[in-house]
């Protein structure tokens, strides 16, 4: 920073160029690393998949006392998340679902009083004490929780009823080495309007590729905030959440990586609602990039001892995948206004910015990248047999300009509030609206035979 700001009063132009270089060079980097992984994740065959007939023979007594633990939160849908979580199959003698609420909530815990008594569900007020965030919720219900395995439910999440049966399967399967599997998210409104149909595109693509080409990789998994599906014993050895970070889980996949644990990707999805509102859609969006920013800083805080642990490749697709992600997506306003600014003007400021070797660079990120994107975008629709989002697909570009507002608000605000909690208001979907394919989940399992 120190040599930023000299350059900036002693070298203006040369700094200029050797940050625009700089920049271009990461964006062609995140691009090409994104596309492999997607690349990786297409093949279909990192994905561990049980199917309904097996997780339903699998025998009882063998099943695990089970926790499920639900942070709640000022939310108008805990009637129907009850009721959601009713509908998992898993014997009840061996549940142990926890409400979490937190004790300054008094609708909520007024609410929670009127549900039917449960011996399976417990309804727990979470102490006021700072943070009052989602992960020390989470915390606080593992102190006392019975279960061996543990999994996370948001309030508006409708899982798989067999998913707790197909994660104790999985993990059979897969041995003890790994901590966690990973469930995959859908909408049960993906049609609801434009912005919802880009979310849909984005959890796509995020699950059905992105994730498992991590795992194929062998690359640090970034969870998901729901449907991940612990070792309460690693879970307790690693330290669990961080409740400081407004994206504990990502954290906490990295924080298992560097242990020495994998983590795994299931074919079963929880169903939840995409947000259908714009100002809601940034608040949360910045949240996750913030969370992303204070992992990375977090983590980084002892570089040599991170690149000991994971070796320096995944420390590189870190920094690229977990730190560049919100500031690329900061930095795509300033390259925006440059490139208006060129067009409007022909400055010669700006064609200073860019000799010919960054130029060159540059104009292949702008038209190789976007089309790869697109591309991307695409398939993810063509895989999940969605026609009504091929729109969707071609206008995501303005979808960009929704995440560059996003990036800007998690910068600001990581250094002003690092660890404010902005909540995201649920319930928002159209209550009449059709589930997407006949009610079946958002995702389908990608085709095997790689991107085509």
């Amino acid at each position: 920073m120190v040599l930023f700001l000299l350059g900036l009063v002693f070298l203006p132009w040369v700094t200029g160029v050797v940050v625009v270089a700089l920049a271009t060079a990461s964006y062609i980097w995140a691009l090409g690393f994104r596309f492999l992984i997607f690349k990786h994740g297409a093949r279909g065959g990192r994905m561990m998949k049980i199917t309904d007939e097996d997780a339903r023979a699998f025998p009882d007594d063998r099943l695990p006392v089970y926790t499920v633990l639900v942070p709640v939160f000022k939310e108008p849908l805990i009637e129907e998340l009850v009721e959601a979580l009713e509908r998992i199959e898993y014997p009840r003698e061996k549940l142990d679902i926890r409400l979490l609420l937190e004790a300054d909530d008094t609708e909520t815990i007024a609410a929670a009083s009127r549900l039917r008594p449960r011996a399976h569900l417990t309804v727990i007020q979470v102490p006021r004490a700072e943070p009052q965030t989602k992960p020390k919720a989470c915390n606080y219900g593992l102190l006392t929780a019975r279960g061996t395995l543990c999994t996370i439910f948001d309030a508006e999440d409708q899982p798989d009823p067999l998913q707790l049966r197909k994660a104790v399967l999985a993990l059979e399967r897969l041995g003890p080495e790994y901590a966690c599997v990973q469930a995959r998210l859908g909408f049960y409104n993906s049609r609801q309007n434009l912005l919802t149909r880009w979310f849909t595109l984005d959890y796509g693509a995020w699950f059905g590729n992105m994730l498992p080409g991590l795992v194929d990789i062998s690359a640090p998994i970034p969870l998901g905030g729901t449907s991940n599906h612990f070792r309460v014993d690693v879970l307790k050895a690693v330290g669990a959440w961080d409740p400081w970070n407004v994206t504990e889980d990502a954290d906490l996949g990295l924080r298992l990586h560097r242990a020495g644990h994998q983590v795994g990707v299931l074919d079963s999805t929880t169903l939840e609602e995409a947000n259908p509102d714009l100002i809601n859609w940034v608040r949360q969006r910045s949240r996750w990039y913030k969370g992303y920013l204070q992992t990375f800083l977090v983590h980084m805080r002892s570089p040599r001892l991170v690149t000991r642990q994971l070796g320096w490749r995944a420390v590189a697709d870190m920094a690229i995948f977990i730190a560049g992600t919100p500031l690329l997506s900061a930095l795509n306003g300033v390259f925006w206004i440059l490139t208006l600014v060129w067009f409007t003007s022909q400055s010669p400021i700006v064609a200073g910015l860019f000799p010919p070797g960054i130029y060159h660079l540059g104009l292949m990120c702008m038209v190789v990248g976007n089309l790869v994107v697109m591309y991307m975008s695409l398939y993810v629709a063509r895989v999940m047999e969605r026609p009504d989002l091929l729109v969707a697909a071609l206008l995501v570009p303005a979808y960009w300009l929704l995440m560059w507002v996003a990036a800007v608000k998690a910068v600001v605000q990581l250094i002003r509030n690092p660890s404010y909690w902005e909540k995201t208001a649920h319930g928002l979907h159209a209550k009449a609206g059709p589930s997407p394919v006949d009610g079946q989940p958002a995702h389908a399992t990608p085709e095997p035979g790689g991107v085509r």
